[in-house]
């Protein structure tokens, strides 16, 4: 019996900010160990009957999903783009109309990018546990046995007992504290964690009958699927049609065919900092660090210092966030309110809301360190193998410094060798090109003066990346 697994990479993760933004959400960070969330997400399936995953991200966060792939040497032209967010249910929906065009019909595992599991072993036993539930025609669901009165987190609320599942009797949103103590109490109610295994025909059908408009967009959608590189883009105007709705409420609080299965495997959301906080390895004082952080007379804090040392001084309970272009200082009592603080930030156009300092793309990345009137400073880093496009600028000429490694620089109708601290200019008009010919990263310091640096001064004339 085989195994589809469908990994929801999109999200913003804003409770999480200054280290989690919009261009680079939190599944895409190393959080709890040397893999990112997403990666983590793919190497717990070690063990059971999988086949190659289908993610599902929105177009900006492509590239840094394919890069994550390859590293697991899992790319294999399995990403499904969103051309806009429209939830679970629509997304679920395309995973299973790609997993049946294979002319099989698997099981689809859909499981979310960003969240923890401490005891893989545990989960795996769940699954297979929900196998020949789902292989029969429920849907199932994996309800987290709960630790605790939390109420960031949905509940469930079991009937009678169908093998290794239950039939969920009720679906409960997120309640209060006096509320969530008494679920726990009553000791027939389970965490949602947003899991679910079924098989992609009988999950079809069901949709269909209970949310159709949502069934039939995705169905069009897919009809004009185009693929781009490691890419299935599927039909914009189609997909944007589409009700937006999660897989709770088009499909599973309706469905007779629901099921839950219990799950005792260390699973956390990490939806705020103190989360993260609780689920991390602590020392003697309860403190967590990260990065270049010195501790004198404080306790039970989390620290990360991206960029530089951090100290902290005779305090206690805090949370302190250090990246290169922002600083968060919040007691481990008030993170939840982060998310409003980013929402000032969008309100008030700062770009610190949305994207970090540096910027990835998918030959490597770009580190803004220093920006005037007319000048900008720039780290760039080429990957191996890795070519920028072929490019002019109307309003910016460029000095590139080459710090380490060779660069092949293509100037005009000239093809050049650049080594370390040579340099090359480029002129305000002039056709150009980077590529990184060795093999191993090239860095280089960029030195952009003119009068505009926007994006929208790159004139591309051919990219292996399809971005002309």
């Amino acid at each position: 019996m085989t195994i589809i697994p469908v990994i929801m990479a999109g999200g913003s993760g804003s409770r999480l900010w200054p280290l989690s933004r919009g261009a680079y959400p939190k599944q895409f960070l190393r959080l709890c160990g040397e893999h990112t969330m997403l990666q983590e997400t793919l190497r717990r399936l070690h063990g059971l009957p999988c086949a190659a995953p289908l993610v599902i991200c929105n177009e900006e966060h492509r590239f840094v999903v394919a890069e994550q792939l390859r590293e697991l040497g899992q790319l294999a032209g399995n990403i499904i783009l969103e051309p806009v967010g429209r939830n679970t249910a629509p997304a679920i929906a395309l995973a299973a109309l790609a997993a049946i065009e294979s002319g099989d019909d698997p099981l689809l595992l859909v499981l979310a990018a960003d969240h923890v599991i401490t005891d893989p072993q545990a989960f795996s036993q769940s699954v297979r546990a929900a196998m020949p539930l789902a292989a029969s025609g429920h849907l199932v669901t994996f309800g987290i046995v709960p630790t605790g009165p939390e109420t960031g987190y949905g509940y469930l609320r079991r009937g009678e007992q169908i093998g290794a599942g239950y039939r969920v009797r009720q679906f409960v949103e997120k309640p209060d504290r006096a509320r969530a103590e008494a679920y726990l109490a009553c000791g027939e109610y389970a965490w949602n964690s947003g899991m679910f295994l079924m098989r992609a025909s009988h999950y079809l059908e069901e949709l269909t009958r209970f949310a159709p408009a949502i069934a039939a967009a995705c169905r069009a959608a897919m009809a004009g699927t185009t693929r781009d590189l490691d890419f299935v883009r599927v039909d914009g105007a189609a997909f944007g049609a589409c009700p937006s709705d999660s897989i709770d409420f088009a499909v599973m609080e309706h469905t007779e065919c629901a099921l839950m299965v219990p799950m005792e495997a260390g699973w956390c959301d990490v939806g705020s900092w103190s989360s993260l906080w609780e689920i991390s390895e602590k020392d003697g004082a309860g403190n967590v660090a990260r990065g270049d952080v010195l501790l004198q007379g404080s306790h039970n804090s989390y620290v990360h210092a991206d960029s530089g040392l951090v100290t902290l001084v005779g305090v206690d309970d805090l949370i302190v966030i250090q990246t290169k272009d922002a600083v968060l200082v919040a007691h481990r009592d008030q993170v939840q309110e982060v998310k409003q603080v980013v929402e000032r930030l969008k309100q008030s156009g700062r770009r610190e809301f949305h994207e970090h300092r540096e910027h990835y793309r998918p030959w490597g990345k770009i580190d803004t360190i220093d920006q005037g009137g007319r000048y900008q400073v720039k780290h760039i880093t080429v990957k191996p193998g890795e070519q920028l496009s072929l490019q002019m600028h109307h309003h910016r000429a460029e000095h590139w410094v080459v710090v380490s490694g060779t660069a092949r620089v293509t100037l005009g109708e000239e093809v050049r060798l650049v080594g370390e601290n040579q340099s090359v200019y480029i002129p305000i008009g002039a056709v150009h090109s980077l590529e990184n010919p060795g093999r191993i990263p090239l860095h280089l310091i960029e030195v952009q003066s003119g009068g505009y640096f926007g994006d929208d001064d790159i004139i591309r004339f051919n990219d292996r990346y399809g971005r002309t």
